[in-house]
């Protein structure tokens, strides 16, 4: 497997990005009294996945370093999943959104997984 040269080229990054703007773009429809809750925080909560991969990725000569970001982008994944039953108990993502939101951040959280496992696989 040839190594990135940068963040961008990450699947996972990539992944992690593109269900972090599916989430904004579909929480533009949560109701106004949710703004400063629901919407804030599912929004802040996906995109902390992406921005930690960044980071993470940036450190990557650093393994201890590295395995940190990455673990905390794999927490902001798994509280993501949290927000997302919320909204689609709270009634303002269909099921089947929330399922396949969801199949996405399991996905991430695998990759993260490997990442963690083995990030001599990532050192510059």
């Amino acid at each position: 497997m040839p190594i990135p040269h940068g963040f961008r080229d990450l699947k996972v990054y990539q992944l992690a990005y593109q269900l972090a703007m599916e989430i904004f773009h579909q929480s533009k429809s949560f109701p106004p009294e949710e703004k400063y809750s629901l919407t804030d925080q599912i929004r802040r909560a996906s995109r902390s996945v992406a921005a930690n991969i960044a980071e993470g990725y940036r450190k990557k000569r650093y393994p201890k370093m590295f395995v940190s970001k990455m673990a905390d982008a794999d927490g902001e994944a798994t509280e993501t999943q949290v927000w997302l039953d919320f909204a689609r108990d709270c009634g303002y993502l269909s099921p089947q959104l929330q399922a396949k939101l969801t199949v996405g951040y399991e996905e991430v959280g695998r990759m993260l997984g490997g990442m963690i496992n083995y990030p001599e696989k990532f050192s510059a």
